[in-house]
C-alpha cells in the first residue's frame, strides 16, 4: 500500500504547486517615442501565469506580444518607456525596481528564449563560456566548475557529445541545436518564469516539435510558469493551458484554451479561428480577416477592432468596451422554462474575459 500511496501524494503535491501564481501583471502600459509623437504600444494589459502551466500570448504581428515580453524581462529598447502597471514576480514588483536591482532576477527568477538564436548568442565566445556565465555571476563558480555545469546543461537539453561540443562556437551548430543552447541558457538557474518568444519560428516542422517537447519537459520538471508568445493557433491548442488574445496592444479575450477556442467571445478571436484552413480542397477560398490592424498613431477612440469587425455598431465607435467576465450559455428545459440551474449556467465563467459589447451574441453570429 505504501508504494501505491506515494505517487498519489506526490501527484497531489505537484497539483497544489501547479496552481501557485508565479507572475501577476496588472494594467501594464508601454509607450514608444517616435518622430510623430509618443504612442501607446501596450495598453492596460493584465494576466496571471501559474507554476507548471503555459500561458500563451496570441495575436497577429504587431499586436504587442513581444513588447509585453520585453517589458516583463526589463529589456525594452531605449525609445520605449514603462508607462504604468505592476509586474509581480513571486510578490516582488519588478516595475518598481531599478535596472540594477532587476539584474538579480535575470536567471534565478526569470529566463527568456528569443526566436533568433544566432542573433541572441555571441559569435565570438564558445557556447560553454556563454552557458557557464550565469553560474560564474550568480553562484561564484570558477571556470572549471562553470564548464562542468555547461556540459550538464547541454546534456539536459539533448545536445549530443557535449564534452567536445562545449568548446564549439554558435555558428558550428544547426538552427535546432542553437535553439536548444538558448533554452539551456534560459533555464540554467531554474527560473520560476520562462518567457518563450516565438521559439520555433525559423525551424522546420520536425525540429519545432522537438523544441516544444523540450520546453514541455523542462516546464514539468522544474514546475516553471511558461509564457509562450506566438501567432500559431495550433501550437497554442497543443501546448498552452490558458491564452490571452491581444490586438493593437490591448487584451481582447482571455481564458482556458479549451474554452476560448471552443466558444470564442470576441470577433477577433473568432476570426482567427475561422482563418485556420480545415478540410479545404485545391481551389477553395481561404477565410481571412479583412483589413489590417490600426497604426499605433491612429488607434480609434472606441473599440480597437471596429474597422474589421462584422458586428460593429454605433456603441463600438463611441465607447471602448471594458475587459469583463464572460457569461456561459443559458440552457433551456424541454418545455422552454429556465430552472435555477439554468440561471446558474449564465453566471460568469471563472477565468473567462472578453472586451466586446456583444460578447454574448458572438456565438450565434
Amino acid at each position: 500500500m505504501k508504494t501505491a500511496a506515494e505517487p498519489v501524494t506526490r501527484r497531489h503535491a505537484a497539483d497544489a504547486k501547479a496552481h501557485d501564481v508565479v507572475l501577476q501583471v496588472r494594467d501594464l502600459a508601454v509607450d514608444i517615442r517616435t518622430h510623430r509623437g509618443t504612442v501607446r504600444a501596450v495598453n492596460s494589459v493584465g494576466f496571471e501565469a501559474r507554476a507548471g502551466e503555459t500561458l500563451a500570448l496570441l495575436g497577429e504581428s504587431g499586436c504587442g506580444k513581444s513588447m509585453t515580453a520585453k517589458a516583463l524581462a526589463g529589456i525594452m529598447d531605449p525609445v520605449c518607456d514603462l508607462a504604468g502597471g505592476e509586474i509581480l514576480l513571486n510578490g516582488t514588483d519588478l516595475a518598481a525596481l531599478s535596472s540594477k536591482e532587476r539584474l538579480k532576477f535575470a536567471g534565478p527568477g526569470l529566463g527568456i528564449v528569443f526566436q533568433d538564436a544566432l542573433t541572441a548568442l555571441n559569435p565570438v565566445y564558445t557556447v560553454g563560456t556563454q552557458l557557464g556565465e550565469a553560474f560564474r555571476i550568480h553562484r561564484g563558480l570558477n571556470a572549471k566548475q562553470a564548464r562542468a555545469e555547461a556540459i550538464d546543461l547541454m546534456k539536459r537539453v539533448g545536445i549530443p557529445e557535449p564534452e567536445s561540443r562545449v568548446n564549439s562556437y554558435p555558428h558550428q551548430f544547426s538552427g535546432g541545436m542553437r535553439q536548444r543552447i538558448l533554452i539551456a541558457m534560459a533555464v540554467a538557474l531554474n527560473p520560476r518564469l520562462l518567457i518563450a518568444d516565438e521559439p520555433t519560428t525559423a525551424l522546420d516542422v520536425t525540429v519545432q516539435a522537438q523544441i516544444m517537447q523540450l520546453l514541455r519537459t523542462l516546464r514539468e520538471e522544474g514546475q516553471m510558469a511558461v509564457i509562450l508568445i506566438t501567432h500559431d493557433l495550433a501550437v497554442v491548442a497543443e501546448e498552452a493551458d490558458s491564452v490571452v488574445i491581444m490586438y493593437a496592444g490591448n487584451v481582447v479575450e482571455s481564458g482556458p484554451v479549451s474554452e476560448v477556442f471552443a466558444d470564442p467571445r470576441h470577433p477577433y478571436t473568432k476570426g482567427l479561428l475561422e482563418s485556420v484552413p480545415l478540410n479545404l480542397e485545391r481551389g477553395e477560398q481561404l477565410n481571412s480577416i479583412p483589413g489590417s490592424p490600426p497604426e499605433l498613431h491612429d488607434i480609434p477612440a472606441g473599440c480597437v477592432y471596429q474597422s474589421r469587425c462584422p458586428l460593429v455598431q454605433d456603441i463600438c465607435r463611441a465607447e471602448r468596451p471594458a475587459l469583463r467576465p464572460v457569461k456561459g450559455p443559458v440552457t433551456h428545459r424541454a418545455n422552454g422554462a429556465n430552472s435555477d440551474a439554468d440561471a446558474g449556467a449564465a453566471a460568469p465563467r471563472p477565468g473567462r474575459t472578453a472586451a466586446c459589447h456583444f460578447s454574448e451574441e458572438i456565438t450565434n453570429a
